[in-house]
């Protein structure tokens, strides 16, 4: 598998160690609907949260949740929109973004509830 795609599986595990940590129920990850992508499907209390992971060596360039743009932001509505008419939900969702980079080789995590809302 290529670097970049492994440290992104990495990314996404420390994600969902950190989102179980915090309570959160992981329902589904890297949930696919055509070639639309979810990384990480989860409840938090009564809500459905839709997160996307995105995952750095470094912030030199920038914090990683720069990376989720317009166009990311409505794949991103897409596939929840699949996934919650699939399963029949009729549940408050949000969208939230999981920032990981790394200092020191430690992981440095920015969690973003509400990182922007859908236009349903």
């Amino acid at each position: 598998m290529a670097e970049h795609i492994d440290f992104g599986k990495q990314g996404e595990e420390i994600a969902v160690k950190y989102l179980t940590d915090k309570g959160y129920e992981i329902l589904e990850r890297n949930w696919r609907n055509r070639h639309k992508e979810i990384d990480i499907i989860a409840k938090d209390g009564k809500d459905l949260v839709i997160v996307e992971v995105k995952t750095r060596k470094s912030n030199s360039y920038g914090e990683p949740d720069l990376a989720v743009n317009k166009q990311k932001q409505r794949l991103l509505i897409y596939a929840a929109n699949a996934y919650i008419y699939r399963y029949n939900l009729d549940i408050d969702t949000r969208f939230d973004i999981i920032s990981i980079y790394f200092r020191e080789g430690k992981p440095i995590i920015d969690h973003i509830e509400d990182a922007f809302l859908p236009c349903w």
